[in-house]
């Protein structure tokens, strides 16, 4: 499976080397980091690119009056007034207090919801997930239940390879005719009317190690 992509922060920060500092430490803890020198230059960097988490100098001109829409972590000058409500660190901390802490606000973000397509395109070919029909140019092509099965289940990882005891598992199958041997021919059988050369196939691909992956166009 892909691994998930690196939170995007932007640290604005107008004290030039903590802002440098910020940014190097934080990408070196995983992160991608984008760095704002003053809000004008944050909300630039705001409208063209999507963040996980700002972290906002709060003494930063303007910061009493920027919003930002997304979620902030606001870094409050020692001894000044802390915001009635929101996250905040006060300066200076301990970097691994900070990380700790972002780390503790992007982990109470909702996951994000799985898209799952509609249609598989494989050439001429579609396959229509919702009810399991595969046609070649609008001409249906008969498939069993099974195998209709089996394509809706690599279909819901489309790209991503799926092994052969979870299709086991995804077609219900119980017993005997759960050995994933079963699945392997019902992939042969697939292949023949997926693939041009059901010898070297393009759509209905072998993940050595890993199981079968369904690739649309």
């Amino acid at each position: 499976m892909r691994e998930p992509a690196p939170a995007h922060l932007l640290v604005a920060e107008a004290d030039p080397r903590l802002r440098d500092l910020l940014r190097q430490y934080l990408k070196s803890q995983g992160f991608l980091v984008s760095a704002a020198r003053d809000a004008d230059h944050a909300g630039r960097l705001l409208a063209g690119l999507d963040f996980d988490l700002i972290l906002l100098d709060d003494s930063m001109a303007g910061a009493e009056t920027f919003s930002p829409g997304g979620p902030v972590l606001r870094l409050v000058t020692s001894g000044g007034k802390a915001p009635g409500a929101g996250e905040w660190i006060a300066k200076p901390f301990e970097p691994k207090t900070l990380c700790e802490k972002i780390n503790t606000i992007l982990d109470r973000r909702p996951p994000p919801a799985k898209v799952v397509a509609r249609e598989v395109r494989m050439g001429e070919m579609r396959f229509d997930i919702e009810t399991g029909r595969l046609s070649r140019a609008g001409a249906p092509l008969r498939l069993t239940a099974t195998e209709g099965q089996l394509l809706r289940a690599l279909a819901a990882d489309l790209g991503q390879p799926v092994g052969r005891g979870e299709l086991v598992a995804r077609l219900g199958r119980e017993g005997v005719q759960a050995k994933a041997r079963a699945v392997d021919v019902q992939i042969t059988r697939l292949r023949r009317k997926l693939e041009d050369d059901p010898k070297t196939p393009r759509y209905l691909q072998t993940v050595r190690g890993a199981g079968y992956m369904l690739v649309g166009d």
